[in-house]
């Protein structure tokens, strides 16, 4: 039996800003589902983390050195859905609101890195693999191979956006991390310190969140700067595809949503009717909806919408958006809705239980990202029966298979190159086949097979680590 210890900066239910957290969510559950081991979870204790504080015990405290300082963290231990959950609590650098954003991330997870390695004596068990997550724990796997706390002990670190590295002043290193000169070279990209190059350079095995993003990364476009190292340990990366939780994620039990269903069209209309409702939108059956479930920035693809959103409103449709981001984006899409009342809805904040019912009233769910590594939003439209229309990338390739109507397979409609006319001819394509009962019928009997469980990529897990 192996003993798996999952490392993260974030984790549903207990902190949330981003797909990460449903990632270390679901996934400990899924492993040992199908994995002779146990998993157990440790993360920082933030002020802003939904804990009962009485539910929590105290493990142990102790000092983690942060250069010439010696820093107290205090270990407290939880138990949620027969998961173990560890938290490292320490007040200077997580007793704040919020969970990123701050001038001193870098030694706040520099901090939260070593204090992981000393907590290591403290749990109920030895890890063989400790698996890391994102530049935020980029340098566990670093510290495990300097320190060697622990003998024989393996690392897996995932990638699951590229783009964040948690990049410092080289002088940082020689400030906070308490490792001889040696070791810089394994941290430094660029004459910066560098948590994502550290956490890539030293694991046994890096993994990312689809097979698309693991060959993409390897060149100039997607490689956001450090292509050249993934493309040098290619040998050791891997691509695994994210699933979803399919009981948190489920329409026929979701509280969120007006009515629940099951592979019914008709159920599914009577949630467009009542979104129409709460998004001031005149209610029509007949009319196409498509929903959007994202940060509004250039990455998602926001600026493709921007820039078609004139055209896409000469067709009979009506658009939902929800989520913040970039305010030129926001500007552009609120300034719209004077013209297109009857046809736009714009909802720039967050807010769960409407994401839910978006997925859930929606006929078709947009993601027209310039780059995903894996993605979520199109797992969950395929859950609550919502026909995606993606951009083919990273993970949207890998899940989203574009319908054929000659052959009458796909579970989606997608387009190649990153472009606001062909997104346009894709929506406009998938609103032909809406409106021909036959195709449309097809596509959604092919939703309803499609697979957005962890079983699978959970296997795949597991042979890594055997690989291991």
């Amino acid at each position: 039996m192996q003993n798996v210890l999952l490392t993260a900066s974030e984790c549903s239910p207990f902190i949330k800003t981003g797909g990460l957290a449903d990632v270390i969510g679901s996934l400990p559950s899924a492993l040992k589902k199908v994995h002779d081991c146990t998993v157990s979870v440790i993360l920082p204790l933030y002020e802003d983390s939904n804990i009962n504080q009485q539910e929590v015990n105290f493990v142990a405290a102790f000092n983690v050195p942060v250069g010439w300082r010696n820093q107290q963290a205090v270990l407290y231990k939880l138990i949620h859905n027969d998961i173990t959950y560890y938290f490292i609590k320490n007040s200077y650098y997580f007793g704040r609101k919020g969970t990123y954003g701050y001038f001193d991330d870098g030694e706040r997870f520099v901090f939260f890195s070593r204090a992981v390695i000393e907590a290591i004596p403290f749990l109920s068990f030895i890890p063989d693999i400790i698996h890391s997550n994102d530049w935020q724990t980029g340098l566990i796997p670093a510290f495990l191979k300097i320190l060697q706390p622990i003998a024989d002990v393996k690392s897996v670190f995932t990638i699951h956006n590229l783009q964040y590295q948690g990049a410092m002043p080289a002088n940082m290193f020689y400030e906070l991390l308490n490792v001889r000169d040696e070791h810089f070279f394994g941290m430094e990209w660029n004459g910066l310190l560098n948590c994502m190059k550290a956490g890539i350079f030293h694991a046994d095995l890096i993994t990312t969140v689809s097979p698309s993003y693991a060959k993409e990364i390897q060149y100039s476009y997607y490689g956001e700067g450090l292509d050249p190292l993934l493309h040098d340990l290619k040998d050791k990366l891997f691509g695994v595809v994210n699933g979803i939780d399919v009981n948190e994620f489920n329409p026929l039990t979701d509280t969120n949503l007006y009515k629940n269903y099951h592979q019914s069209p008709q159920d599914k209309k009577d949630n467009k009717k009542y979104l129409q409702q709460e998004c001031g939108l005149p209610e029509r059956s007949c009319v196409p909806v498509i929903g959007i479930v994202s940060r509004l920035v250039e990455q998602k693809g926001l600026s493709l919408v921007t820039c078609m959103l004139h055209e896409m409103m000469q067709e009979d449709v009506q658009l939902i958006i929800l989520g913040t981001g970039e305010p030129s984006i926001e500007g552009s899409l609120l300034e719209s809705l004077q013209q297109y009342r009857e046809q736009l809805a714009v909802c720039n904040y967050f807010d769960e239980g409407l994401a839910r019912r978006i997925y859930a009233g929606s006929d078709f769910f947009l993601m027209p990202s310039r780059f995903e590594p894996c993605g979520l939003g199109q797992l969950i439209a395929l859950r609550y029966e919502t026909v995606p229309i993606v951009r083919e990338t990273g993970g949207l390739r890998d899940t989203i298979v574009p319908f054929n109507e000659h052959t009458l397979e796909g579970n989606g409609f997608s387009f190649t190159n990153y472009n606001a006319h062909d997104m346009f001819h894709a929506i406009q394509y998938a609103l032909d086949l809406y409106r021909t009962p036959v195709l449309w019928h097809k596509v959604l009997q092919n939703i309803y097979t499609s697979s957005v469980s962890w079983d699978q990529s959970a296997k795949t897990y597991q042979s890594l680590y055997e690989k291991l």
